[in-house]
């Protein structure tokens, strides 16, 4: 069966959905969470592994912290731009406070940072708030 494989946000389980159906809210085949959310859904650094290596939707994350002002005003303007790309993109979150150990691996700098990942690999990176409509504007859709 021809179609994308996306790892669930929620048990980590790889699935394949055929092309026509990524607009049509597909759910996860194990545990039954949508595969493609029109929301931004915070992951562990366990799914972020996974997804990054296996994902062919782009999976933009948002590394981000409860603490960072720039963050705080930058999270709604994330929410709206997951809405937007709902069926494109998948839109995620990652918390650098609870998450520490993932700045180091990720090579974070700063936060917020935007990382886009597809088909197995980064292939953009983007440090500071944004609002929604650069956001969708700068996904690799």
């Amino acid at each position: 069966m021809a179609g994308k494989k996306l790892t669930c946000l929620k048990c980590a389980q790889l699935n394949r959905v055929p092309f026509d159906k990524l607009t049509d809210n597909p759910k996860c085949g194990s545990c039954g969470a949508a595969l493609m959310p029109s929301k931004a859904v915070e992951i562990t650094p366990a799914v972020l592994a996974k997804a990054s290596a296996n994902d062919d939707v782009p999976l933009v994350v948002d590394f981000w912290a409860p603490w960072c002002g720039p963050c705080k005003m930058m999270g709604p303007e994330f929410e709206k731009a997951a809405g937007k790309l709902s069926g494109q993109a998948r839109l995620v979150k990652l918390n650098t406070q609870t998450h520490q150990s993932v700045s180091g691996k990720m090579r974070i700098k700063g936060i917020p940072t935007m990382i886009a990942f597809q088909n197995g690999r980064e292939v953009k990176r983007q440090a500071g708030a944004m609002k929604m409509g650069q956001i969708v504007g700068w996904v690799p859709v």
